[in-house]
């Protein structure tokens, strides 16, 4: 990653007058940078002739206390307000803001509170743009349901994609509703849906000292769940038996199928336009039916 800041000590060391020779630069950076925080290594310090496009996907935004920031690694650990720390990836391309000005990605610092819209890059989690916060903020949170007590409303979730997990409070009064396709929403929604295994959107709120707490769940899918899903093949692996479908709206669903059940699997092809109807497992959401529009 380009660390322009430890190039030129002036833009770290405001107080300095004079300017520093190269030879004194790496000592310079070195000492305003706290402990917790790793510097960048020579080899590190390039500008880059070009930058890729952001990695696709929908985006989810995340609330909590920045902890180890890893300038060698563009990375830093993100505390949420279940008490667990999530790795973040970032890089040129994230943008960082403090009340409103832009600010250099050099100038993240521990304990920091910051409001992150993330994605999804491969299996790590990318961070988008990071807004400096004064307090810890609330967020939301896209991913499985792990357990759920109704009881004492303590909701455990894995994060989609990853392999974190964290716990939220659903406390009596939550909104739990159905959205999605009509014949899914159609069905009775409530706190019965937060079974092992479903698809959900939690929109939370942090509460100081205490686990955070949900103002509303979106549940996506429930185990046992039908689906239809209509657009063109993005991604197609016969012998996986998988295949991944764009809708109108530009949202992208995996599918698994068995190709020897479906006759239309033979003339399947990547941009093809089809109609897929498919049951949501808990796991994944597995064909019943595939015709070619």
């Amino acid at each position: 990653m380009f660390r322009q800041g430890c190039i030129l000590p002036k833009v770290r060391l405001s107080s300095c007058s004079i300017t520093l020779t190269l030879a004194f630069a790496s000592a310079a950076c070195a000492q305003a940078i706290p402990d917790n925080v790793v510097p960048p290594s020579e080899s590190r310090v390039r500008a880059t002739p070009g930058l890729p496009a952001l990695p696709p996907g929908r985006s989810t935004v995340m609330g909590g206390e920045i902890q180890r920031v890893d300038l060698v690694r563009d990375q830093f650990s993100l505390k949420i307000p279940a008490g667990h720390a999530v790795r973040i990836l970032f890089d040129e391309r994230t943008q960082v803001y403090k009340n409103g000005k832009k600010i250099s990605v050099l100038d993240l610092r521990p304990e920091d509170h910051a409001s992150i819209e993330t994605t999804l890059d491969g299996t790590s989690i990318f961070a988008l743009r990071i807004h400096i916060a004064t307090a810890v903020p609330g967020g939301q949170f896209h991913g499985k349901v792990e357990r759920y007590n109704p009881t004492s409303g303590e909701l455990k979730l894995l994060l989609s994609g990853t392999k974190d997990s964290i716990t939220l409070m659903v406390n009596q009064g939550t909104p739990v509703e159905r959205v999605g396709q009509e014949a899914f929403v159609a069905k009775k929604a409530g706190p019965a849906d937060l079974t092992t295994g479903s698809l959900v959107d939690v929109s939370f709120k942090s509460v100081k000292g205490r686990l955070g707490e949900a103002t509303r769940v979106d549940v996506l899918a429930v185990p046992g769940a039908e689906f239809m899903f209509e657009g063109t093949l993005t991604f197609l692996d016969l012998r996986a038996g998988r295949m991944s479908i764009r809708d109108s709206s530009e949202s992208q669903t995996d599918v698994s199928f068995e190709p020897a059940r479906f006759a239309a699997s033979h003339d399947l092809r990547q941009g093809s336009p089809v109609k897929v109807s498919a049951v949501f497992d808990g796991t994944r959401y597995v064909a019943t039916g595939i015709t070619l529009q």
